[in-house]
């Protein structure tokens, strides 16, 4: 049982590294000497150093990709701390319903803020010689992880 709460945790901290990742680092698309994420636009000169950055537009949909990012963060991190709750507060046999509802919450909106930037990307980059970056690619990696952690919460059961 120990070896199963260890392998939870890990497997819960590291989509909490994803989601902190793909938030933060400025990969979500690139090309052409520019790198932009969900905050800046960056062009980089020839030898990668980075020579102007711009505030992202305030479009709508940039605006609800930021919120659902930062809202899968923190239902992650509270679904964490509901873990931690749980496992010293809850009888012998119940479910940690309450962080498995937390962690799903997380995934699906790491899930509508990943859809949201690939349908609308292009109102934002007029160019499409770009790609996406890693970050944009971690989001969507941290998508099915985020479910599979909180169906294992949902299915785990306490024991002595």
């Amino acid at each position: 049982m120990l070896l199963l709460l260890l392998g939870i945790i890990v497997l819960h901290v590291a989509v909490l590294v994803l989601l902190f990742v793909s938030t933060i680092v400025s990969q979500w698309m690139v090309g052409n000497g520019h790198a932009t994420d969900l905050w800046q636009n960056c062009s980089t000169s020839l030898m990668g150093s980075v020579q102007h950055c711009f505030s992202s537009s305030a479009n709508e949909w940039l605006q609800s990709v930021q919120a659902t990012m930062i809202l899968s963060i923190i239902f992650s991190v509270l679904s964490l701390f509901l873990f931690f709750c749980q496992l010293f507060t809850l009888t012998k046999g119940g479910r940690f319903y309450i962080t498995g509802v937390f962690q799903i919450l997380a995934g699906l909106c790491v899930m509508s803020a990943a859809s949201i930037y690939t349908v609308r990307h292009l109102e934002w980059h007029f160019n499409s010689d770009g790609s996406y970056g890693f970050a944009y690619i971690l989001a969507w990696v941290a998508f099915p992880l985020a479910l599979l952690s909180g169906v294992i919460y949902v299915i785990l059961r306490k024991r002595e």
